[in-house]
C-alpha cells in the first residue's frame, strides 16, 4: 500500500456568485504530495484550469489522514472526517488496547458516510470503533497518480 502525505491548500479567489457580483472566497482543497513545495505546485496545477483570473495559494498544511474511501457517485458530493479507533488486546497482560487514527470518507451524507466506512473496512481483520464523524469544508481531494502517458525514468534495453 502507498504511504500518502496530504495536504491541505487554501485558494484565495474571487468567486463569480449566482447573483452575478464578484466575491473573494477562501477555499480549502486536499493533495497528496511529498513535500510543501510539491503541494503548492499540484494544488496550482489541478486548480488552473477551473479559475479565471488570479488566485493565491494562502496556507498550506499537512493533513494527518491514514486512508481515503472515495466514492464515484454523482451524490456523494462531500468529504467527512471519521476517527476511528481500533482496539488491540496485550499478548502479555492481556490488557485492550486502543489506538486512533483519522480517515476521509466521500459521500452523500453523514449516514451515507458511516455506510461507505463500514463498507470500507470490510476486509480488514482490526476490530475497530468509530469514535467521530463530522462534514469537512473540503472542497475537492486530488490524490496523487501516475499518468498513463509518464515514462519511466530508465528504460530496459
Amino acid at each position: 500500500m502507498a504511504m500518502h502525505t496530504w495536504f491541505e491548500c487554501k485558494i484565495r479567489y474571487e468567486k463569480l456568485m449566482e447573483n452575478g457580483m464578484n466575491k473573494k472566497v477562501t477555499e480549502p482543497y486536499l493533495v497528496d504530495a511529498l513535500s510543501f513545495t510539491e503541494a503548492e505546485a499540484r494544488i496550482i496545477e489541478e486548480m488552473t484550469p477551473y479559475i479565471t483570473g488570479e488566485f493565491t495559494v494562502s496556507d498550506i498544511k499537512r493533513a494527518n489522514y491514514s486512508e481515503l474511501f472515495m466514492s464515484d457517485e454523482d451524490s456523494a458530493d462531500r468529504w467527512f472526517k471519521a476517527k476511528l479507533i481500533f482496539i488491540t488486546l496485550d499478548e502479555k497482560s492481556g490488557a485492550e488496547k486502543k489506538s486512533s487514527t483519522q480517515v476521509l470518507v466521500q459521500a452523500a451524507d453523514l449516514r451515507d458516510s458511516i455506510k461507505k466506512l463500514d463498507e470500507g473496512m470490510k476486509g480488514t481483520m482490526a476490530d475497530y470503533q468509530i469514535g467521530m464523524v463530522s462534514e469537512t469544508t473540503l472542497m475537492d481531494v486530488f490524490p496523487y497518480s501516475a499518468e498513463p502517458n509518464d515514462k519511466p525514468e530508465f528504460s530496459e534495453k
